[in-house]
Formats: C-alpha cells, structure tokens, sequence
C-alpha cells in the first residue's frame, strides 16, 4: 500500500446531454477514493456515453450485444513505446459508463442515482487496478473492498438487500 495523496490527473468526457449526470469533480473524487493507498499517481479518462455507444463497445470488445454499467480499459503499452506529448505515466486506463443503464439500475434498485454512478465509477477504477470477480472468492474480495470504499465516501452497502 502507498501513502499519502493520490496525484490524479482524470479527464471526464460527455458524449450525451449532461442532465442528471454527475459533474467531472464528483468523478473525480470518486476515482481518488478508490485509488487511495493503493497506487500513488495515475491518468485516466472516463466517457459517458448512451446505449448505442455502450452497446457497440461492449460488442466489440466483449461479445457481449447489450450497453453495461461500465467497462474498464486498463492502459497496455508495449515496451519502448513513446507516448503522445501530454501524456504521462502512469497511463492507467480508460472507464467507459452508459448512463442510461446506470439510471436504469439506480431506479430498478432503488438507490440514489449519485451513489450508483460513484459506486460504478470505484468498481470500474478497480478494475483498472487488475481487480476482478471472476470466481466468488475474487467478488467477494472486490465486493467488500467497493463497501468500505464507498463507506469512507457516505454511501450505503450497495450490495445490501432491501
């Protein structure tokens, strides 16, 4: 575990109208909680994006023909590779997160549609982190990881049953 401040360079991307969708700074913060004591620097960027985007992405990258939550992208750089002007290590990755789906989960769940986007936003940085939920004992790691995450941000067990 490293200590001390997370140096975070995190750019958010909007590919829909912005109603009912956090702002840059909420993703941010997000991020930084997930990524406290676990890595001291990181760049990312994140895209909101709509159902046809999520789903084409998903296809394509998954084989999977439906828009998810959140699809995480970490950053694989082959060695001696020269990144662009402007671009600075640790490259981390990208999180793709499909708002429509979000608030359709948020509803169908019944939970604040703010701490649905920040619980996707720590799951997908995780993700990043080479976190996963592959077999149950690896979910039930992740899982109790993004609780005390989102704990330390205020927000409720979203594992929790009604």
């Amino acid at each position: 575990m490293t200590q001390g401040p997370v140096r975070l360079d995190v750019s958010v991307s909007y590919a829909l109208p912005r109603t009912g969708i956090p702002s840059a700074v909420s993703f941010r913060k997000w991020v930084a909680a997930a990524l406290a004591g676990r890595i001291r620097e990181a760049d990312l960027a994140i895209r909101i994006v709509d159902s046809k985007e999520g789903r084409a992405l998903n296809r394509h990258y998954r084989g999977r023909d439906y828009a998810t939550n959140v699809l995480s992208f970490p950053a694989e750089m082959a060695e001696g590779v020269k990144l662009p002007k402007g671009v600075k290590m640790p490259l981390l990755g990208d999180l793709v997160i499909c708002a429509p789906v979000v608030a359709r989960e948020a509803k169908e769940q019944k939970k604040p549609l703010a701490a649905h986007y920040a619980h996707m936003t720590v799951h997908g940085a995780l993700h990043l982190l080479g976190w996963d939920h592959e077999d149950d004992k690896e979910a039930e790691c992740m899982e109790q990881l993004e609780r005390e995450i989102l704990a330390e941000l205020g927000i409720a067990d979203p594992y929790a049953e009604d």
